[in-house]
């Protein structure tokens, strides 16, 4: 099988046929150009030009549940840093030549996390970025690993209730096509969040302007990234959590 990808589209820095089964099995092209459409940042302000300088080559990764804001999120994050942003899932359904609920269907759900690794590995290789995952990518230990060596991991945390209206307005989330979304969206919650805490630090994502949440990611950023606090590799500490 085979599938002319987006961004493949003539002007594109690459362009041509690529065998989708190929390309998934490696987890997308190595050296992909960032997407287009997350080049459009603002240039950082002095004060994150200097948080973007001490963060170095490390991806700024948010974890969390879907519907807790990562993409509209990291949107606005990648702008104040003057950063790319990448939406994994959007990777994934490049490499995949399909849609997620598409492979959740075709090849299903162990295949799909399997390749999600894949890319994910490949896309921590571009930092820096900010970089959006999907809500299970943060459960496989060897992602977690690889965030943890090449990124700085920040949970977006959002209760039962603010996450139910969220995902109430789209129709496309596999795991919760079920006979009762609620009550998965409630294991979901019970299973992940234990492990979302290893993050190296946690928002709390709620009803409240993007902008302020960025201000929060931010101002955590600089506390871990100052002299004092600084994470210069992976064999520095960190407390994890909120």
């Amino acid at each position: 099988m085979e599938y002319e990808s987006p961004s493949y589209r003539p002007g594109n820095m690459w362009c041509g046929i690529v065998s989708a089964q190929a390309l998934w099995n490696r987890g997308g092209p190595k050296g992909r150009p960032m997407p287009q459409t997350a080049l459009h940042n603002t240039v950082a302000a002095p004060a994150e030009a200097d948080l973007r300088m001490r963060l170095g080559k490390r991806s700024i990764v948010l974890v969390g549940m879907m519907g807790a804001g990562k993409s509209s999120v990291g949107r606005r994050l990648a702008s104040r840093l003057g950063l790319p942003f990448t939406d994994a899932d959007s990777e994934i359904e490049a490499a995949a030549g399909m849609s997620i609920p598409d492979i959740f269907v075709i090849r299903g759900e162990a295949e799909f996390r399997s390749g999600e690794a894949r890319v994910i590995a490949r896309l921590l290789d571009g930092g820096p970025q900010v970089l959006a995952t999907g809500g299970g990518a943060f459960m496989n230990p060897g992602t977690r690993a690889a965030i943890r060596d090449k990124g700085i991991s920040v949970w977006l945390k959002a209760d039962f209730d603010v996450l139910m209206r969220r995902i109430k307005r789209r129709s496309d989330r596999p795991m919760l096509k079920t006979a009762d979304p609620a009550e998965t969206l409630r294991q979901l919650i019970a299973t992940r969040h234990p492990i979302y805490a290893e993050a190296d630090f946690t928002v709390e994502s709620r009803e409240v302007p993007h902008g302020t949440v960025v201000d929060e990611i931010i101002g955590a950023l600089r506390k871990i990234l100052s002299p004092a606090g600084q994470t210069p590799s992976a064999s520095t500490t960190l407390e994890r959590g909120s």
